[in-house]
């Protein structure tokens, strides 16, 4: 059985989040993996079980009560998204995760690549999002081509003028990058790409649960997000797409519920966004979604936004101040999330994340899905801090503690 602490012991969190009454190995968990996923409310397990006790049932298809309670649900958490990033409800399609999302445009809007037409991503892309356009424009004869970073971990804007042209037909690019930590200029980007005419997607994984994000401010073409990186369950994403591009891009998967009218001879497609939502989808997954956007709209976004850059400004200004550590990305808060990535000279990053993890600290220890990044800084993997609502300075100064005994055992 895990052993639990006190309540007292964490006032400022273990009453809303359950995990982080645990103690891991005789100390407090100090949970600082949140760019991998985040821990949930209480309000957010109540919501799925909630759903399971009393309203089990499939969605849209049945006309008895438990099925339209569960359809009620599902599609309220539809318009819940919408609002929380400023949508229409139609523009809202659930997913398994970011990962889905991305491959479901890749496959679907890559389909009209021709030989010579080219993509343009970033160096500091995430796998889910660099992989499926390498392989879609491998196939089609297209070329992808990379904004390169300053030695700040920004993008080089100057150098994306000049890659973004007549032959761009998609910018695919990270909100935030997990690694860096560099908060990338959107709106500056959707405008080079609609000015030649492609269309742009935005990673926004690390974004959504750290500031508030507004599709029509942004102008972008198409933003997925996972609920899990936003206090949700794991399993369920949603992408964002305008109306009329959703109209004409081609569905993903077949199967149910995604029809209008089946014949042995041809097939039309429901309406968006059901024609992207094949199948059983995860219904007590978005239900859950649906709790972690309630619960994320009942905080003041000022208030996340001054916690974490004071926190990050904070851990900056700690571990600077230890030599042997390298910071990757922004040193300052500037464009910057609550993500850090540093190296310790001489340790690996798996063995850093394993001592602190015998202090109870949960870090995250490796390439983080972007391999090409790595190469780029010349490093086979850092050590990741990344914040989220129930962190505090507290963790820092655990953090820094433990990085001084890493210090001990390997540089004595």
């Amino acid at each position: 059985m895990n052993k639990i602490a006190t309540l007292s012991d964490y006032e400022r969190a273990g009453k809303e989040f359950p995990e982080l009454r645990r103690l891991i190995h005789g100390h407090r968990l100090i949970y600082l993996d949140n760019a991998s996923t985040t821990q949930k409310p209480q309000s957010v397990i109540d919501a799925m079980t909630t759903y399971y006790e009393h309203s089990n049932a499939n969605i849209h298809r049945g006309v008895y009560q438990l099925s339209e309670e569960a359809t009620t649900a599902y599609e309220g958490v539809r318009q819940k998204v919408a609002d929380f990033i400023h949508a229409n409800s139609s523009e809202i399609i659930f997913t398994k995760g970011t990962t889905e999302s991305l491959n479901l445009l890749a496959y679907s809007l890559g389909k009209s690549l021709q030989k010579g037409d080219e993509v343009v991503l970033t160096h500091m892309e995430h796998h889910s999002s660099l992989v499926p356009w390498q392989q879609i424009a491998h196939e089609k004869g297209a070329l992808v081509r990379f904004i390169p970073l300053r030695d700040d971990g920004r993008l080089d804007m100057t150098v994306a003028k000049r890659l973004i042209t007549a032959n761009t037909k998609f910018v695919i690019v990270t909100h935030v990058s997990n690694v860096l930590g560099t908060i990338n200029p959107i709106k500056a980007l959707s405008v080079l790409a609609h000015a030649v005419g492609a269309k742009i997607i935005i990673d926004g994984a690390q974004a959504v649960a750290h500031f508030q994000v507004d599709m029509k401010e942004l102008d972008c073409d198409f933003y997925a997000f996972s609920a899990h990186k936003m206090y949700g369950p794991t399993g369920v994403g949603v992408l964002y797409g305008k109306k009329e591009l959703l109209e004409t891009l081609p569905p993903f998967l077949y199967g149910g519920s995604m029809i209008r009218e089946v014949t042995l001879d041809k097939t039309t497609w429901n309406d968006v966004p059901w024609k992207f939502e094949a199948g059983t989808p995860n219904i007590a997954g978005v239900i859950g979604l649906g709790a972690a956007v309630e619960y994320l709209q009942n905080k003041e976004w000022s208030m996340i936004q001054h916690q974490e850059q004071e926190l990050t400004a904070y851990a900056l200004e700690q571990l600077r101040a230890l030599k042997p550590v390298k910071i990757y990305g922004p040193l300052t808060t500037e464009e910057r999330g609550g993500v850090i990535s540093f190296t310790l000279q001489g340790v690996h990053s798996h063995d850093i994340a394993t001592l602190f993890d015998q202090r109870g600290i949960a870090v995250r220890g490796g390439h983080h899905c972007a391999m090409p990044l790595m190469k780029l800084l010349k490093t086979a993997g850092t050590t990741r801090l990344s914040f989220g609502i129930y962190n505090t300075k507290e963790d820092v100064d655990a953090v820094v503690d433990a990085i001084r005994y890493v210090i001990e055992v390997f540089h004595q």
